[in-house]
């Protein structure tokens, strides 16, 4: 097994605001091995941003700080390095793509200009051995005319060749990590493809490692080794693509297998969404963040957060239900009419604010 390059333990990150502290990320625990693709999916605000950015300390501190936990990467730690130190690793150690090229390229700077930035204040290269360097990385993630496309602006260019041009800026101080947040979101399907097959082939000629930020399970499936599911800022769910997609544990991960199309799914067939909303981290719920969106909710699940139960080497779940005793149900299919009934049963003996929250009805 490929030894581990990167380790975050029990990291927690918030924010400052006028409405007061938002706790977004919440005592998260991962690694990234050498030349591994984990995927970190789940839905908008559920801290999968703001936990990439943690690991190259891009957040705004402040309003941002940082409650706990620790991030180390080769064995040292980042959340306490300057803004000097983290220098020597943003765009050189690990590498970000952002989430969309069309604001994140500068508008005013040629695409050559922008991907040289990573060498300013850098010595040991002459001005021609950077230019070089620029054009061979251009070559490298697949942009056909490298030298005409040095000159260029970003506005000249289309929306793939734009993403292309972020990959080039991450890869070329030769990263060993690659932080790739939802790098196909404005991008139609078939250059979506391309990039996709681009970074897993980068990734193995270089074997650099990626971090691949998603909410779309469909890519989770294609590219990656492992995958984290996180919810309400904290983890709910980690193991291989196999034990997430074929032996899912948590709730939540089912919620969103079941909410996409697959190949089997007849034209008539309906989708079934996840009913509620996520938790308000101004306040986060003192039990399981999904309990109140969950049918399998367990008046434990209301008062205390769940440990991590060990399924393999790699699967874990923080979840009630996978304790030893806790019903057994399929949480693909659903409660039975006998369990939904002890199911109301047991929300009707929670206290009335914590039942008006249960599957957004008030009972």
């Amino acid at each position: 097994m490929a030894k581990n390059i990167l380790e975050i333990k029990n990291l927690t990150f918030s924010f400052h605001t006028y409405g007061g502290v938002v706790k977004s990320v919440r005592d998260v625990s991962f690694n990234v091995r050498e030349g591994e693709i984990l995927g970190i999916v789940g839905e908008s605000g559920c801290g999968k941003s703001v936990t990439s950015q943690c690991i190259l300390k891009l957040n705004p501190e402040p309003p941002g700080f940082f409650e706990g936990g620790s991030i180390k990467y080769k064995g040292e730690e980042i959340i306490t390095k300057t803004d000097r130190e983290m220098r020597k690793i943003r765009g050189v150690e690990i590498g970000f793509i952002f989430q969309d090229p069309m604001t994140s390229l500068n508008p005013t700077m040629t695409v050559g200009k922008q991907i040289e930035e990573v060498f300013v204040g850098r010595k040991g290269m002459t001005r021609a051995e950077v230019r070089e360097r620029a054009l061979e990385i251009l070559r490298l993630v697949g942009i056909n005319e490298p030298e005409r496309r040095y000159k260029q602006y970003p506005h000249e260019l289309s929306g793939g060749m734009k993403q292309r041009v972020m990959i080039a800026i991450a890869l070329v101080g030769k990263p060993s990590i690659i932080i790739a947040d939802e790098p196909t979101t404005s991008l139609d399907v078939t250059i979506e493809a391309q990039i996709l097959d681009l970074l897993k082939e980068l990734r193995d000629k270089m074997n650099t490692s990626i971090i691949l930020i998603t909410h779309d399970l469909g890519v989770i499936a294609k590219m990656c080794d492992r995958v984290l599911v996180m919810y309400g800022g904290k983890v709910a769910e980690k193991g291989t693509v196999d034990e997430i997609f074929y032996e899912t544990a948590h709730p939540y991960t089912a919620g969103l297998i079941k909410s996409i199309a697959t190949l089997d799914t007849s034209k008539n067939q309906k989708l079934v969404p996840i009913d509620g909303t996520p938790p308000d981290l101004f306040a986060p719920p003192k039990g399981c963040p999904f309990a109140a969106r969950c049918e399998f909710a367990m008046k434990v699940c209301y008062e205390e957060q769940p440990e991590f139960h060990r399924l393999s080497d790699e699967h874990t779940c923080a979840c009630w239900l996978q304790h030893e005793y806790a019903p057994k149900v399929d949480i693909m299919k659903g409660l039975t009419e006998a369990q939904k009934q002890e199911e109301e049963e047991n929300v009707a003996a929670l206290p009335e604010e914590k039942r008006r929250g249960h599957h957004g009805k008030t009972n």
